[in-house]
């Protein structure tokens, strides 16, 4: 089989989605590998990386996805590159199913079979496997850096001749796996750190890291069976509010990483509670691409609110591109192993098994997957 592996043509990204040690080993197993001239320069890998573990280099895009039976990508294609893919091709990237109808469908018509990799079940055999926490995990890292530069205090306490600073106070919404990295870097950057989350199950996990774990009563809450905090009723939402505020209120640095899988993120830190944090103050709203938990936070952008900068910077993982990357490529590698047949020299995405009844959103011209089936038509 033939891996396609083109240059990403989303704005800013710079990821690429296989890097040069898991295409030796595609190779070794028996794939014959194309990758488009350039696709990773951007995180550091040239083609002559590739070149050396013996993959080819096409300067076509078109053609590097004409040719591929299995295209590897991080972000979804266009309508327009779906048509270069050739009939009964695999394809496999972030596709954003809930949100593009179209697209899916056009890839349906097409032939194509996609799998969605936000789409990976939670499941212990299925971890290796889980695009999604290993690029929040990196995501999570970016969010305290960022803060920590935009921030006029420094992030640990330091006693010197000239007098003690004390450490920086980070308050981070959100304890899943981007906020326990963030509570996790701040920590190791000496700030003094609370957190929240809408799962009082996840406080064991905060205090393991040393962060307080801030305690607020929203009555019964608890998470879905893939591990994600349940959607809050307008008036849980409203009780959260007003439990962070006084939080927010005497912290230097918020970190908001509340999201709702496949919808809008919920705004849970109002323009008042920005407004009521010392100046000089940071925010940074990882939830920023798919609605924002901040009210006034815009996407790509550094706000200030009376003082306070609001970091909006979408993309996250990709501003550590390398490691990012290597954590994709690693993904998508151990999702090609496990259903790799060794003997047939092809991929056997056995409909009955649950990891691929999860994340195969089209095969056969149609949409297969039950839950994206539902979705479009309206049930």
């Amino acid at each position: 089989m033939h891996i396609g592996v083109p240059k990403e043509t989303w704005p800013g990204e710079r990821r690429v989605a296989l890097v040069p040690l898991n295409a030796k080993k595609l190779i070794n197993l028996g794939f014959t590998i194309t990758l488009e001239s350039g696709a990773g320069d951007a995180a550091g890998f040239l083609d002559a990386a590739y070149e050396e573990v013996g993959v080819q280099i096409a300067g076509d895009h078109d053609q590097v996805l004409a040719g591929a039976d299995v295209v590897f990508r991080v972000r979804k294609p266009s309508l327009a590159e779906v048509e270069h893919h050739k009939k009964g091709a695999i394809s496999i990237s972030f596709l954003d199913p809930f949100n593009e109808k179209e697209l899916v469908e056009s890839l349906a018509s097409h032939g194509v079979v996609s799998i969605s990799m936000e789409m990976i079940p939670r499941s212990t055999r299925a971890q290796k496997m889980d695009a999604l926490s290993s690029q929040a995990n990196l995501a999570g890292y970016v969010t305290v850096i960022l803060a920590a530069q935009q921030c006029p205090k420094i992030m640990p306490m330091m006693m010197t001749p000239a007098g003690t600073i004390a450490p920086a106070r980070v308050f981070v919404i959100g304890a899943g796996v981007a906020g326990l990295q963030a509570i996790a870097t701040a920590k190791r950057l000496g700030a003094r750190v609370e957190a929240f989350d809408t799962r009082p199950v996840v406080a064991e996990q905060v205090q393991s890291l040393g962060a307080k774990f801030v305690e607020i009563d929203l009555g019964e809450v608890g998470q879905t069976d893939q591990g994600y905090a349940n959607e809050l009723t307008p008036e849980q939402i409203e009780l959260q509010r007003e439990g962070q505020k006084k939080v927010i209120a005497q912290s230097d640095v918020v970190i908001t990483t509340a999201q709702l899988f496949g919808r809008r993120a919920p705004v849970i830190v109002g323009r008042d509670m920005v407004e009521a944090m010392k100046p000089g103050s940071v925010v940074v709203d990882m939830a920023v691409e798919t609605g924002g938990n901040v009210e006034g936070s815009v996407l790509d952008e550094i706000v200030d609110i009376n003082g306070v900068k609001v970091i909006g910077l979408g993309n996250l993982p990709s501003e550590v591109a390398r490691n990012a990357s290597e954590m994709y490529s690693n993904n998508l590698f151990n999702l090609i192993g496990d259903f790799w047949d060794e003997e047939a020299k092809s991929l056997n995405l056995d409909p009955e098994d649950d990891i691929v009844q999860a994340c195969v959103i089209t095969r056969d011209g149609a949409v297969v997957n039950e839950t994206i089936k539902n979705i479009y038509s309206g049930a």
